[in-house]
């Protein structure tokens, strides 16, 4: 239940989005530029990206540009697009051909909120419209022989898929229509669209085969939202017809790669709370079926996206103890090579952790960013990456310093992110906000803040703040993510407080004025935590959850609930039991501001509410705003800036020495 960064995903939550204006204004400073993507062609000569576009004071307009960059060249960037000269669209999903002379994307412009498939062709610079359909388009990619392009397709879908995405109000028999994502091919000749995979079955990701007759996919029966956690890897001509069964995962699986030999598929495995930020050990199967092979056996990471260098050789991009990372598994040798790692974020689209890769299978691009430098498209060898863009060369920190910091857990090694207050003074004491991220299943990074839930404001505020990745996080490796399984809030929670008493005793922090914060997993944390303690002096609880047996009927995606805790709530309703917040509730102490989206169908806003209806019985200090037609992602810039300045008004005051006379826990 993580929060990603993107327009569609939001993701999420997290990696590659520029600071809120309100904390921007406060610094007098301009709002960093984001991007949501980047593609290299496959000739390695040219890199794509799309940028979304922005109003003068820094706000998101809801539309976003793609250009294109010449390498090899020093001429400007070429805006890519389907809009007339000086026309604004929502534009994405950029796909090279492969002789990297044309590309594809999606676009709204002819039918706002609609999606169309526009071709670019880079020889005479115009775009030409493919299709004219109704529902949702997602991850176009063209053929080997670059005659047409495959396609995810949602007919008449009623909103953008993805359980961040506010939900569509239920009236009416509930669970009657099923709206499934089938895979579907266009020509890039006519536009004409031919879907292939069956009926009943909602397609998630996909590959081509190398000679482009089949498709390695992941697929499940039902609703997309929640079955995520049930697919399972198929394979299907491209002709159509039935999918074939290559692998039943006993865990969550993601990112398909058919091999260039056309003999073996991998993927991603492992325990996995979120669509969208897949990580786990990589396998590889025979691609006719068979028995699937940990190729990335006790590795001290987790790997994320996927990409054949030889038939023998897999890339991967990967999180390790907080930073970002490459690295090599060669399948002959049983062996794992770090090729690089830096403490900072590299993602190609969406939030997703990985590079995207030219056809020599050496020249990459990504989006680059950390908390100290602002994202930037990167482009060459991996760990050589030379800077293509330079939007945000004026744009600096309004934080503070950001360091990685390290502890033990009853025997675990655990790491964690520490931003320092702006204008530091050693001299001066300073109150601390925890911040647990999402997930459980993702980490913390050392990145440039999202204009969603922006808790870097904090330290300009002068705080101290904590982000810490305890045992369930990604980074550590596969035995490390499935530590909290049958176990939330007890071990993950003790690894929390661990960091903050590590904190204390080795800085200047006021171990009376710690606060604790977090959205979606953070936000149950957040819950949690004020009822298992009364340290914290103020708390604020984003999308959080604070009872898991009801919870388990309410929420949209209730199929990632049973690897962790074993059964499901009707089979075994203690488990669930000990790890809700609400059985504990009378304990609270702690002032809780408690926020979520109306229309959230990840953890549904009733979750809310009746953690705060509980504290407001208590007489314990509490707010609840309930965001209008938001989902588990918050969209709307005012509601975005509602939730930041809410914040910092919330700790300061209950933590600021001036405030402490006048509010108590």
């Amino acid at each position: 239940m993580i929060i990603s960064r993107s327009r569609l995903l939001l993701a999420l939550l997290v990696v590659v989005c520029f600071a809120v204006a309100a904390a921007a204004a406060q610094e007098n400073s301009p709002v960093a530029q984001t991007f949501e993507q980047t593609a290299i062609s496959p000739d390695g000569s040219r890199v794509a990206w799309v940028q979304p576009l922005v109003d003068d004071s820094g706000e998101d307009t809801g539309h976003s540009a793609i250009f294109v960059q010449d390498l090899q060249t020093a001429r400007k960037p070429v805006r890519v697009s389907a809009a007339l000269a000086n026309a604004n669209a929502e534009e994405d999903s950029v796909a090279w051909s492969p002789d990297s002379r044309q590309l594809v994307f999606l676009s709204d412009v002819a039918d706002p909120g609609q999606m169309e498939l526009y071709l670019y062709d880079l020889g005479d610079g115009q775009a030409r419209k493919l299709t004219s359909l109704t529902g949702y388009l997602a991850d176009p990619s063209w053929s080997p022989d670059g005659k047409t392009i495959a396609i995810l397709f949602t007919e008449n879908a009623p909103r953008v898929a993805g359980p961040l995405m506010p939900m569509t109000p239920e009236t009416g028999v509930i669970g009657s229509r099923v709206y499934e994502q089938r895979l579907g091919l266009i020509s890039s000749a006519s536009g004409e669209l031919r879907q292939i995979s069956p009926a009943g079955m909602y397609v998630y990701e996909y590959d081509w085969s190398p000679d482009g007759q089949s498709f390695a996919l992941t697929a499940a029966h039902g609703a997309g939202d929640a079955n995520w956690y049930v697919a399972q890897l198929y394979t299907l001509p491209a002709a159509g017809g039935e999918l074939k069964a290559i692998y039943k995962a006993p865990l969550q699986i993601a990112g398909p790669r058919w091999s260039p030999d056309g003999s073996k598929i991998a993927f991603i495995a492992g325990i996995m709370s979120d669509e969208g930020i897949p990580s786990g050990d990589v396998f590889v199967v025979p691609a006719e079926g068979g028995e699937a092979r940990d190729v990335t056996p006790e590795i001290p990471a987790s790997a994320s996206e996927l990409h054949w260098q030889t038939p023998q050789r897999l890339l991967f991009a990967e999180i390790i103890d907080g930073d970002a990372g490459v690295a090599a598994a060669d399948l002959a040798g049983h062996k794992v090579t770090q090729l690089w790692r830096g403490p900072e974020v590299v993602t190609t689209q969406w939030g997703e952790i990985g590079l995207s890769f030219a056809a020599d299978h050496r020249t990459t691009a990504v989006i680059r960013d950390s908390a100290e430098h602002p994202p930037e498209v990167w482009a060459g060898p991996i760990g050589e990456w030379k800077q293509v863009t330079h939007v945000n060369d004026a744009i600096h920190p309004a934080w503070g310093t950001m360091k990685s910091v390290h502890w033990t857990d009853d025997g675990l090694h655990i790491q964690g992110w520490l931003m320092y207050p702006k204008d530091y003074d050693p001299a001066k004491r300073y109150p601390m906000v925890v911040v647990v991220h999402g997930g459980p299943a993702w980490a913390a990074f050392n990145e440039w803040p999202g204009n969603f839930f922006n808790t870097y404001a904090l330290s300009a505020h002068g705080y101290f703040l904590l982000y810490p990745s305890p045992r369930g996080s990604y980074g550590q490796g596969e035995k490390f993510t499935r530590a909290n399984v049958k176990d939330f809030g007890y071990g993950d929670f003790r690894d929390i407080l661990a960091g903050v008493d590590e904190v204390v005793k080795t800085l200047p922090v006021d171990n009376d004025r710690v606060g604790i914060t977090g959205w979606s997993y953070g936000g149950y944390m957040t819950m949690w935590a004020v009822t298992q303690t009364n340290r914290f002096r103020a708390a604020v609880s984003g999308a959080g959850l604070s009872n898991w047996q009801s919870y388990y009927g309410e929420n949209d995606i209730d199929e990632w609930m049973i690897p962790y805790f074993g059964a499901s709530v009707y089979r075994d309703p203690a488990i669930y039991a000990r790890s809700s917040p609400i059985n504990f509730i009378t304990r609270v102490k702690t002032p809780t501001l408690v926020l979520v989206g109306e229309r959230d169908g990840e953890v549904p806003a009733p979750q809310s509410r009746e953690f705060w209806h509980a504290l407001k019985s208590l007489g314990v200090d509490t707010q609840l705003v309930i965001y209008a037609g938001e989902g588990h992602a918050i969209l709307k810039p005012q509601h975005r800036r509602d939730i930041v300045e809410r914040m910092i008004r919330w700790f300061d005051d209950y933590m600021k020495p001036e405030a402490q006379s006048r509010k108590t826990p």
